[in-house]
């Protein structure tokens, strides 16, 4: 690969612009089985180098240690950056395993600012509300993030795993910069309502895990024969079992024009997120997660693959064969709240 960056996009109308891929770093300290901190370190910077500034972490990736590693990285390099923190996952001190949605002002007021202080910094450029917590009006999350802005603790507002009237509710309250939802070949549930409320409203999209958590890599098959006791694919329906067994066939069609190309699945997997921004008429950054430098060149030399309309039409079907859902209770994704 050369070393020529990527090319920029502006999240939102008014959001940060950035390289039109960013790099999600959870897996950096957590949720991925064994990690290596060095490994992690070059991979940050060789990203940096190629044109990557989304930087995405949050505050509950292992309990805010994914926000320590990279504190030292964007304080370096502040001014090249853009961080992206997400609160709303509170995790109570006696079960370190268990997730609480809070979408309470309170809550988000202390979560920005010990966000603030792992980071390292005085300002957070995208702040995301991690989940929805219905017990709370969107309007007065929106409300208590906006008042963030005004204060100069928080840039740019973003929403993840939102419906799209929530979304619509949240625009009304203030401008959202970036929808993060899950999308990629195996995931296409936003594509009914949420893609057309962003592109209507002008908010970009951040799909994360575009590479099916690794599975549209070919990287695994079998969660509980090929990971790590750790590692959290484990729990989800589509890597167990015959559920797996089946998806794994539905690989093929990306083998083929991964072929067509000399390219690896993954690129072919990218860069068929990456023409999305085409198809649906809106910014799309996606971030696949890495912790190896050579990682993260591949999937950038995706950005300047084009798949042809044939290619486009024989991946097409994928998605609407998978066995298994995303999560194993999907009400914690905009899907189940359709």
């Amino acid at each position: 690969m050369t070393d020529s960056r990527i090319p920029t996009v502006r999240l939102g109308e008014d959001g940060p612009e950035v390289g039109v891929q960013g790099l999600g770093c959870m897996g950096m300290s957590f949720a991925y089985g064994p990690t290596d901190t060095e490994a992690s370190r070059a991979t940050l910077e060789r990203a940096l180098e190629l044109g990557v500034t989304l930087y995405d972490t949050a505050d509950a990736y292992g309990a805010g240690e994914n926000e320590r590693f990279l504190s030292p990285f964007f304080r370096a390099h502040r001014d090249e950056v853009v961080i992206a923190t997400k609160f709303a996952l509170s995790i109570p001190p006696d079960e370190p395993t268990k997730r609480i949605i809070r979408n309470d002002a309170p809550y988000i007021r202390q979560a920005v600012e010990a966000s603030l202080e792992r980071l390292g910094v005085d300002v957070i450029d995208l702040y995301y509300m991690h989940r929805r917590d219905v017990n709370v009006p969107i309007e007065e999350t929106v409300g208590t993030m906006a008042e963030l802005v005004r204060e100069g603790k928080v840039k740019h507002l973003g929403l993840s795993e939102v419906t799209a009237d929530e979304l619509r509710t949240a625009q009304a309250v203030h401008p959202i910069a970036a929808v993060q939802s899950e999308w990629s070949l195996f995931s296409r549930d936003i594509e009914a309502r949420v893609v057309p409320a962003a592109h209507e409203l002008g908010v970009a999209l951040v799909p994360y895990s575009p590479l099916g958590r690794g599975f549209l890599t070919g990287s695994f098959v079998q969660a509980e024969k090929d990971l790590t006791d750790d590692d959290f694919r484990r729990t989800m329906p589509r890597f167990q079992g015959e559920n797996a067994t089946a998806n794994a066939t539905l690989l093929e069609p990306i083998r083929a024009v991964a072929k067509a190309h000399d390219a690896s699945l993954a690129q072919i997997a990218l860069a068929w997120v990456q023409q999305r921004a085409a198809v649906h008429g809106l910014p799309i950054v996606p971030i696949p997660g890495t912790r190896k430098p050579s990682r993260v060149e591949e999937n950038l030399a995706a950005t300047r693959i084009v798949l042809t309309e044939d290619e486009l039409a024989l991946l097409e079907p994928i998605a609407g064969q998978v066995a298994g859902t995303r999560y194993p209770d999907m009400s914690f994704a905009s899907a189940g709240r359709e």
